[in-house]
């Protein structure tokens, strides 16, 4: 009986350990941007609690050719965001600081990627 109690504790302390490294990963917050909507006003976009330490390319503004690329982001994460002009996470990059970090219209965007 011990034995199975023991085996059962295990098991449960290793899914512990398998779950915890995916959501210490993610952002907690919201992240904001700006896109030009499908009638040319602009329309603003919020990423909940986005996922960290991966690429997130921007599915409003992901093609160049189609579309003028998103601006004006606001970091309410508790991650650093770091936004990227193109997508990918590729071109010319900014960091916002946790929190409070933001950019204006002049700071285009198309992809981001949350750091701890």
């Amino acid at each position: 009986m011990r034995l199975r109690h023991a085996a059962v504790a295990a098991f449960g302390a290793f899914t512990l350990l398998l779950t915890v490294p995916a959501s210490a990963s993610a952002a907690t917050g919201e992240f904001q941007y700006t896109v030009s909507g499908l009638d040319g006003r602009p329309m603003r976009v919020v990423l909940e609690d986005p996922v960290g330490e991966e690429c997130i390319t921007l599915p409003e503004v992901a093609d160049p050719g189609a579309s003028s690329p998103a601006h004006s982001p606001r970091n309410r994460t508790d991650a650093t965001a770091t936004v990227f002009t193109e997508p990918g996470c590729e071109g010319d990059h900014f960091t916002l600081r946790p929190r409070t970090g933001y950019g204006s219209e002049r700071l285009t965007l198309r992809s981001v990627v949350f750091s701890h």
